[in-house]
């Protein structure tokens, strides 16, 4: 099944909680933060303006972006966690 968001939203997967250290330590998972980096898998067109012109997305398919710690709507596709953001809420993008 493919899902295309709508408008400014954004369709992201979030990246995997670390679960050892880097001196190998495991981590417990109820000491495991929340993951706030994603990665973008859909955009949507852009949101209208006053103007009725329509601004576009600031993100990119495949971009590793920064979440805000709550928000988003989940989203289960094919049996994986999908959250769902405006394009207003993500923080920030990660850059190579």
């Amino acid at each position: 099944m493919k899902f295309l968001p709508l408008f400014d939203r954004v369709l992201v997967e979030r990246c995997a909680a670390e679960t050892v250290t880097k001196g190998g330590i495991m981590i417990p998972e109820k000491a495991q933060g929340k993951v706030l980096q994603a990665t973008v898998v859909a955009v949507g067109s852009g949101a209208r303006g006053k103007d009725g012109e329509i601004h576009p997305v600031s993100v990119k398919v495949g971009e590793k972006v920064l979440l805000p710690e709550y928000g988003g709507t989940k989203i289960v596709l094919e049996d994986k966690d999908y959250y769902l953001f405006r394009d207003g809420d993500i923080l920030g993008k990660y850059l190579d």
